[in-house]
């Protein structure tokens, strides 16, 4: 009877830490610091090594598109070796394929930066997936000296990212480094 109730108590244990992992709350009404800081433990239980490097980046998109109204695209674009390809988002319909240089992703993959875009129509060589996009940040995913992709948030208002936004999410893409084993992943 004992060996059951240890078994029974590493099942509750198990349902709480996976309804604890699934459930992601943020205040509206932090401000954008507020919401990250509060955001990254959540971020770091949500992300799990043993699962699907996909389903931990599905989940971490929805994670940020759901913790801030701003964002109105919220996705990766993955290196297969040669051009960026649209991994998990949430969001609008989107560009499936961008070259390396080409667009703001293109750019941050090529420069190996994260690069803040205050107004889309600013910048050179911008590619307008989602035409109401007016404003965006994008971060590379490094792992070592190598490029894995990109994290893509975009917004319908000007000006929605800045110096706050590029130390958090630059924080939350290191998180990730550390849950995920990009080295072992072929595109």
């Amino acid at each position: 009877m004992s060996s059951m109730m240890k078994i029974n108590r590493s099942k509750v244990k198990q349902v709480k830490r996976n309804k604890l992992s699934e459930t992601v709350l943020i205040n509206k009404d932090l401000s954008d610091k507020e919401k990250y800081i509060a955001l990254i433990p959540q971020v770091e239980n949500l992300l799990n090594e043993e699962d699907n490097y996909f389903s931990n980046l599905a989940n971490f998109t929805a994670a940020i598109k759901q913790s801030f109204d701003k964002v109105s695209w919220a996705g990766f674009y993955l290196f297969d070796g040669n051009k960026l390809v649209l991994g998990p988002f949430q969001g609008k319909v989107a560009c499936t394929n961008i070259n390396i240089g080409n667009g703001v992703c293109g750019a941050s993959a090529e420069r190996k930066e994260t690069i803040i875009v205050k107004d889309v129509n600013e910048f050179p060589g911008h590619i307008a997936c989602d035409s109401e996009s007016r404003s965006e940040i994008v971060v590379p995913i490094m792992n070592d000296e190598n490029l894995f992709g990109v994290l893509d948030l975009d917004s319908t208002s000007y000006n929605s990212f800045n110096e706050t936004d590029k130390f958090y999410l630059e924080k939350l893409i290191d998180i990730l480094n550390s849950k995920i084993n990009f080295k072992k992943i072929i595109l």
